[in-house]
């Protein structure tokens, strides 16, 4: 979760145990040493309560597995300018409703300021997607108001507007997700716009809180599931698909400017198109194999994330064989638990069975697929006999990556209401049980990539390596491959090959070919 290192006051939240400000200057937060690129050496974090050792990785498995890169942005304000500070919690998907809130204000000539005394008020894009996430959040607005005092909330946790108030009466205005117009207004309230039509330009593709070389692309909003555990759809309404063709618009546009890698994101992404009979605009289908398709004709890396297992995913798997396509071998599938039972407490289709049959068939098409997961463990009612078949299953599945949650209560879920409660240190075994299964089968499975070849695109440099992502990576929730010597000529965004000459429990280490 959030912590603040002290090291500087960032107004973005860091997830990593070792902030990257902290990181250059040769040491942690806390004042232990940091973790290394460099293979073989370790090092330690002391953290509140105990002590977290590991290789550096950007997947430790206290991860939580639906977060969103840090937000970058640069400072390039002019004098007298108004700014706007954001802190941007949760998910990839409030990112890119950062990224919109930011591009519209940017046009309309605001600043934006990467620190609290430099805005003249400050947003908070929240997450509700866990009580322990309302917490970061409301711990988020109350630092933002301490440090600056002007402060309008947004996001998933602006559904509750008294739950926010109740806790910070001083903010400015609370607005839901998505309700970009709302905070215009109160941004307007709280600090008038003065443009300079001569000098605020803003750039085509808006403004980006992600490196310059990836981007989010969000193709629809909203859910038509009912899982009992999950509050989003009461927080952002059912499915509605953007048409393809604007989908398109946006991918080609960002690829023009830079962009190498588009995250395919929404909250249920192969059900894109259902709600609009996956209609044909402007000779595009709005169907996910249709889109998919499309996207990979622009020349960048293209990754699915937050797939569904419906019958018609087995089409894509074709284009993800194809190397040309540009589709990358990768899918972001979330199963939560594979006991039927559990599954149908948790309103999900029940057949785990039927899933290991299609993830064999997903192989037998493209051996190299890479299929990372999240998971619950502790459900209301489950038993140590239905976790083991969770374990048992994910021996059998094999998956590459893994995430885990430990269930929460979360306030108008349907989940609290169900009987038999898991007692919290019961909770906790199985998701240390479940971690341990699933490094061991990420750690067997990057040892058999030693020796192999493949492209990794550069996501950082420093004096140490360059820090890279192969088809197998998304950025921050999954692994990196490192490459330590002869990597001074390399650039961000670069694409290039490596050969895997180590291999650690998540990260991977390789030579440039």
């Amino acid at each position: 979760m959030a912590q603040r290192c002290g090291a500087a006051r960032c107004l973005w939240f860091c997830r990593m145990p070792v902030c990257r400000a902290a990181r250059v200057a040769g040491r942690d937060a806390s004042g232990g040493s940091i973790w290394t690129k460099k293979k073989h050496n370790w090092g330690v974090f002391i953290a509140t309560g105990g002590v977290y050792e590991a290789r550096m990785s950007q997947n430790p498995p206290d991860l939580r597995p639906d977060i969103a890169p840090r937000p970058r942005l640069g400072d390039s304000r002019r004098p007298g300018q108004p700014t706007i500070g954001m802190v941007s919690l949760g998910c990839p998907k409030a990112l890119v409703d950062s990224e919109r809130i930011l591009t519209r204000l940017r046009a309309e000539g605001y600043g934006i300021s990467p620190d609290y005394t430099g805005a003249d008020a400050v947003i908070v894009n929240t997450c509700g997607f866990l009580d322990s996430a309302k917490a970061e959040s409301l711990e988020a607005i109350g630092e933002a108001l301490s440090e600056n005092g002007r402060v309008i909330v947004t996001g998933c946790l602006g559904a509750e507007p008294e739950y926010i108030t109740g806790a910070h009466p001083k903010v400015l205005a609370v607005t839901g997700p998505q309700q970009y117009e709302q905070v215009l207004d109160a941004v307007h309230k709280a600090v008038p716009p003065s443009p300079d039509p001569f000098i605020d330009l803003l750039p085509a593709t808006g403004v980006s809180l992600t490196p310059r070389h990836y981007s989010y692309v969000k193709i629809s909003e909203g859910c038509n599931h009912k899982c009992k555990f999950c509050i989003i759809p009461d927080m952002r309404g059912r499915l509605v698909s953007r048409p393809a063709h604007a989908v398109l618009r946006e991918a080609e546009r960002l690829v023009a400017a830079g962009v190498k890698e588009l995250l395919v994101i929404s909250q249920d992404t192969s059900a894109y198109g259902v709600d609009i009979k996956h209609a044909d605009a402007n000779g595009h289908r709005a169907h996910i194999t249709d889109l998919a398709r499309d996207l990979g004709t622009l020349g960048a890396w293209v990754r699915l994330h937050y797939v569904y297992p419906y019958p018609h995913v087995r089409d894509l798997i074709p284009l993800m064989a194809d190397p040309a396509s540009g589709v990358l071998p990768y899918l972001d599938i979330p199963f939560q638990h594979a006991h039927p039972d559990v599954l149908r407490r948790m309103a999900r289709p029940a057949a785990a069975a039927r899933t290991l049959d299609e993830i064999a068939a997903w192989r037998g098409i493209c051996p190299d697929i890479t299929l990372r997961s999240t998971f619950i463990v502790g459900y209301p009612g489950e038993t140590e006999a239905e976790f083991q078949t969770l374990l048992d299953w994910l021996d059998a599945a094999q998956l590459d990556r893994v995430g885990c949650f430990q269930y929460e209560n979360v306030a108008g879920a349907r989940s609290n209401a169900l009987p038999d409660h898991v007692a919290p240190e019961v909770k906790q075994d199985r998701w240390d049980r479940f971690m341990e299964r699933a490094q061991a089968i990420s750690e067997a499975k990057l040892a058999a990539k030693v020796g192999r070849r493949m492209q990794v695109i550069v996501d950082e440099i420093d004096d140490e390596a360059a820090t890279c992502r192969t088809h197998a990576d998304a950025p921050e929730i999954d692994g990196n491959l490192y490459i330590d010597t002869g990597f001074a000529g390399l650039s961000v965004g670069d694409i290039v090959t490596v050969e895997v000459d180590e291999a650690g429990e998540y990260d991977l280490w390789g030579r440039l070919i």
